[in-house]
């Protein structure tokens, strides 16, 4: 052993050893060694081998011992543990009472009857306590959640047998804690609190009812020796495992409770930190984290009962009891005095028992608040208080998102609250509206610099978390989530507190303008700052800049505050809160205008490196906290239209002068992204009928239509053409169709896409000349640039009306034959086929009625003679993920065309299928990755589901004259080797795959009743129910058991009779690993029920108890005899 774990032995060597070490532990007499060693070694590594060998023996053999073997184990381990207990390692003891603990699952209480005895006796003598207390737990944890395989009634006996223990087990465990805290107590010793301690408050006789709950609850906590502590928290922790599985009832007793209670205090008492530093000695220091952890350890007992949510009515009270007493010790936490801050206090504590109190009032807040909230001695407001406090007062970020979460809980409660009983909204909001004004303004505090710098300026903004956000990011997005849902509940209130803020910052920014000179002096020049443009701020002093970096934050964060609840202005309460509104918008036209006008994005300042990024973000957010009121916008314009709508055209025109200054490659991505983003939402969600005759806009037009103007950033040039094509294709709301203008709109969209698409149109030409390297990869930019944006203007197109997608496809017509007489020349590139496919499967997905079948036929034909099948093996085989997604999107395409009502594509069926079933399927079918697999399959179920009548032409007049209808079967083969397909995807490893086709058939039996069909029904039901049984016993899909079980229900149940009178039997006869006898039993146990609960639950038992039988015979001894 201590070769194998030395460092110099070789992998080679260790292989020899652990073969000759697995060869040992499966002989027979193993065990009578392993006894020898334990008592006789002190090595470690023999030890915990030999215990391992033990483990397996008991685990996987213990059929196969004889009995005598059996009694000299039960025997001789626990004398063993007895005797040396005290001298063991803990991680040997504790192997050791594992393992004894397993013979106990295997015998108790037939065979080992004194196992749960011997037990209790542990822990009723002093000397044994400890030990007791890790076999209490272990059992709990070994038999209440076996986890190795043991047959559905065992697992059911050890559940009830543990369950008429609980009691008696309760009860030791609550006079241990109790007879060890009334032993240390120190209650004659100390004065009574002086009345001006506050202590005990009035809250706090509200909260606790009687006062001799307080005064038990005030006295001062009592100092632990080491072994008590230990013994302590070994009973806690088994409450803890024991309350995560009994349920709740009155064997849980009050005195329990409040003794779980005297134990929670150890964490919030700094006392206890105190002590230890003031004695300065190590041994000290641990002792009062040991003591911290006793907190910890009871607050873990009280988070398990907290997290039922099924609550007996005659453990309410109880619950209520719990609730008062955790809210003293919340009081306790979050009190100030002289000496300490709240915050001072909170760090002091220990952070994993913050932890559980957030958990706690988190659970409070979820489970049980709607319970709590309707007794009348409860008082929420004030508990609201104090969780205010305690949030506001968090030492660590991590801390303080788990508590805003909590307020997130309690605001939905309120909403789903108001929105069930409208009747007494007004009170509900009332009694509350303190308290949300309070979270409103602080949260709002929380998020400025301001009032908060020193906290904000710790947080990452540079790095991106799985959400793609930076840990400011979050921090705001979360604080204003809050925001928001106090909007929603009191609109005026949170206008008016938000309101003000964002006026005061904008002040600051608008005053900018007094600051920015022009430099042109010769004594000026030596200034090393002065930019090209001759601007530059003339704000120098440290301070100042300081000052102003903070408020620009502040602003660009209420900005998106502003602009997250524009929401709340828009649909019935447009009329009643419109002039708050338009204040909100002309404010936020007047910035973006202003920035825009004195170019702050571009202008020199003293600390480039922070004032320069903060100016381009606060103009970045006005013009993104604009378009979130576009939508308000739009109605304002529908409101007005008719009358006057001078003040809504002044807005649009003016938010327009501002954007178009920024549509230039000259300026950061950041700022021109968000001015396009404005731009297009101008255009798509506004529409305004004079949007094309600003001359702003039509500057746009010129500059994307100029081919010798820069071209903008991929992004910024989609988003600026989508603007562009929509503002001419979109129909003007609040218009008849008459005065729409198709006509010259329709000129006007031709010629931009014409210009667009002048370069893509010429390569038509030499695209079939082979070309050189460099010439190849300037046409692949051309061909990106361009599908990119024609990409996109049709999908943005996709969901509007005829006449918008018929101009369109006019525009594009050329551009797409274009696309369809490049693509072979293509073929071999993957990249350039990739966005090819893309553009057409965007074409098929919008356009396709557009595009008329004649041309759309052309496609497909063209398509299926390019991808043949030594083609579709290049892409998939050799081209790696690009390759791959090129035949998705290809497959892709096909589910769009297979999905068309209608006769028009029925012809191409069969080359659909026999693509699928004789090209791609073989190449992919071995191959143990998923590409391509999901988009085939999806094909196949689209060609099933929406092509039914092609396999199944079953007519109604034949099926009324037969009275039963005999449905003629077309193109069986074709459906069998799809089935085929379905089945060979259930052997597979693939998990996505498996869920995704289970759900496909079930989809297929929902609406087209596949699992009734004669040739499902006769060729193929049971092939599929074997399947998935089998699944289920390898246990190779364990997350979808559940679906598996309910679709072989759906299977079953066509054919009930067969399935209990011929597959059952069958399937169990061809069951290997068991004997007949056994087979009958699990024959036995399958009852023959005919609902879903029942037939499922007997699935999972037949599967469970078919495993524990092959285990207990692979650990019979090789020639026994079964009786």
């Amino acid at each position: 052993m201590t070769e194998f774990f030395h460092n110099c032995t070789t992998n080679e060597r260790k292989r020899e050893i652990e073969e000759l070490l697995n060869n040992f532990a499966q002989q027979i007499g193993a065990w009578r060694f392993c006894l020898y060693f334990l008592s006789s070694t002190r090595n470690d590594y023999v030890m915990m081998y030999s215990l391992t060998v033990f483990e397996n023996l008991i685990n996987k053999m213990w059929l196969g011992v004889p009995s005598q073997d059996k009694m000299e184990i039960r025997s001789c381990l626990p004398k063993l543990l007895l005797a040396h207990h005290k001298t063991l390692p803990y991680f040997i003891r504790n192997k050791l009472c594992k393992v004894i603990v397993d013979i106990g699952r295997q015998d108790w209480p037939m065979f080992y009857h004194d196992f749960f005895t011997n037990i209790l006796q542990l822990i009723q003598s002093p000397v044994t306590t400890p030990l007791g207390l890790i076999m209490l737990k272990t059992t709990s944890e070994e038999l209440a959640c076996p986890r190795e395989d043991l047959s559905v009634a065992r697992k059911e006996e050890l559940r009830k047998l543990l369950l008429d223990q609980v009691q008696t087990v309760l009860g030791l465990l609550t006079g241990i804690l109790e007879s060890i805290w009334d032993k240390h107590s120190v209650t004659a010793a100390t004065p009574p609190p002086s009345p001006t301690s506050g202590e005990s408050g009035d809250l706090l006789s509200s909260l606790l009812q009687s006062p001799s709950a307080a005064k038990l609850l005030n006295q001062p906590i009592p100092i632990l020796d080491t072994e008590s502590e230990y013994i302590c928290s070994l009973a806690l922790e088994c409450l803890a495992h024991l309350f995560s599985w009994i349920p709740l009832s009155t064997s849980i007793t009050p005195s329990l409770l409040t003794t779980i209670f005297h134990f929670a205090r150890f964490g919030c008492d700094t006392r206890v930190r105190k002590m230890s530093s003031v004695n300065g000695s190590s041994q000290n220091s641990v002792l009062g984290q040991e003591r911290g952890r006793l907190g910890v350890l009871a607050m873990s007992c009280i988070n398990e009962l907290m997290s039922k949510n099924c609550v007996p009515m005659e453990f309410e009270e109880y619950l209520l009891r719990m609730f008062q007493q955790t809210f003293y010790l919340l009081q306790k936490i979050t009190k100030e005095n002289n000496a300490h801050t709240v915050k001072s206090r909170l760090e002091e504590l220990d952070e994993s028992y913050i932890e559980k109190f957030t958990d706690f009032l988190r659970l409070f807040v979820s489970v049980h608040l709607r319970r709590i909230e309707s007794y009348s001695q409860f008082p929420v407001v004030e508990f609201l208080a104090l969780l205010f406090k305690y949030t506001f007062h968090q030492p660590t970020h991590e801390g303080y998102f788990s508590c805003l979460d909590i307020w997130t809980l309690f605001l939905d409660y309120l909403t789903s609250k108001i929105k069930s009983r409208l009747a007494d909204k007004e009170a509900v909001l009332n009694r509350y509206e303190d308290a949300l004004v309070l979270l409103l303004t602080e949260v709002l505090n929380r998020i400025q610099f301001r009032y908060n710098q020193a906290q904000l300026e710790e947080l990452d903004d540079e790095t991106l978390d799985d959400d793609q956000q930076t840990e400011w990011q979050r921090y705001l997005r979360q604080s204003l989530e809050v925001v928001a849902k106090v909007m929603e509940l009191l609109p005026t209130h949170a206008f008016s507190t938000l309101f003000p803020v964002l006026q005061d910052n904008l002040e600051v920014y608008l005053g900018l303008q007094q600051f920015v000179v022009t430099s042109g002096t010769a004594l000026e020049m030596k200034i090393p700052y002065v930019s090209k443009t001759g601007h530059r701020l003339n704000i120098t002093a440290e301070n100042d800049c300081r000052r102003l970096h903070c408020s620009l934050r502040d602003l660009s964060s209420l900005l998106q505050a502003v602009g997250r609840l524009a929401e709340y202005f828009i649909g019935d309460v447009f009329a009643a809160r419109f002039n708050d509104a338009l204040t909100v918008v002309e404010r936020l036209v007047k910035v973006t205008l202003y920035g825009s006008q004195i170019k702050l994005y571009n202008i020199e300042t003293a600390v480039p490196s922070v004032l320069k990024p903060d100016l381009i973000d606060v103009h970045a957010q006005s013009l993104a906290a604009l378009q979130a009121y576009a939508h308000w916008l739009a109605q304002f314009y529908s409101e007005v239209h008719r009358q006057n709508p001078e003040q809504f055209i002044s807005l649009v025109s003016t938010a327009l002068e501002a954007i178009t200054p920024l549509i230039s490659s000259k300026v950061q991505e950041k700022l021109l992204l968000s001015a396009c983003h404005l731009l297009v939402s101008l255009a798509t969600t506004v529409r305004p009928v004079f949007l094309i005759s600003i001359p702003a806009v039509q500057k746009v037009f010129n500059r994307i239509t100029d081919t010798s103007a820069q071209r903008l950033p991929d992004k910024a040039q989609v988003l600026v053409c989508r603007a562009l094509s929509n503002v001419l294709l979109l129909p003007w709301p609040n218009l008849p169709e008459s005065e729409q203008q198709w006509a010259v709109r329709s000129t006007n969209h031709a010629s931009l896409i014409s210009a667009l698409t002048r370069e893509y149109r010429q390569l038509k030409s030499n695209a079939i000349l082979p070309q050189r390297k460099v010439q190849l990869e300037d046409t692949k930019v051309i061909i990106h640039q361009t599908l990119s944006v024609l990409e996109d203007i049709v999908e943005s197109i996709s969901g509007e009306s005829t006449k918008s997608r018929q101009i369109c496809y006019q525009s594009l017509q050329e551009s797409v034959q274009v696309s369809l007489a490049l693509f072979p020349a293509f073929i071999h590139q993957s990249d350039v086929t990739d966005e090819m496919l893309s553009f057409f499967l965007t074409l098929f997905q919008g356009l396709r009625v557009q595009m008329g079948v004649p041309f759309t036929e052309q496609i497909i034909q063209t398509f299926l003679n390019m991808f043949t099948r030594e083609q579709l093996a290049e892409s998939i085989l050799h081209e790696g993920s690009t390759g791959c997604r090129v035949v998705e999107k290809f497959l892709k395409i096909l589910q769009v065309v297979v999905q068309e009502p209608g006769q028009v594509f029925k012809p191409f069926l069969p080359s659909v299928i026999s693509l699928c079933m004789e090209q791609v399927y073989p190449i992919i079918a071995e191959r143990s990755s998923p590409d391509v697999k999901a988009e085939l399959f999806e094909l196949l179920f689209r060609v099933l589901h929406h092509n039914w009548r092609y396999f199944f032409k079953s007519s109604v007049l034949a099926s009324v004259q037969r009275g039963v209808a005999e449905e003629q079967m077309e193109n069986e083969a074709q459906f069998s080797a799809i089935m085929q397909a379905f089945g060979q995807s259930f052997l597979q490893p693939d998990i996505h795959l498996f869920k995704q086709n289970l759900f496909y058939l079930e989809t297929l039996n929902t609406k087209q009743k596949l699992y009734h069909k004669k040739i499902f029904r006769t060729t193929m039901l049971f092939q599929f129910v074997n399947v998935l049984l089998q699944v289920l016993v390898h246990k190779s899909h364990d997350l979808l058991q559940e679906e598996i079980g309910i679709a072989t229900y759906n299977m079953a149940s066509v054919d009930f009779d067969g399935f209990y009178s011929a597959f059952l039997p069958e399937f169990l006869a061809s069951c290997d690993g068991v004997d007949s006898n056994q087979k009958n039993v699990l024959g036995r146990n399958f009852k023959m029920d005919r609902d879903l609960p029942s037939f499922t639950q007997n699935v999972h038992r037949l599967v469970n108890d078919l495993r524990y039988y092959r285990l207990c015979n692979d650990s019979l001894p090789p020639g026994t005899v079964k009786l």
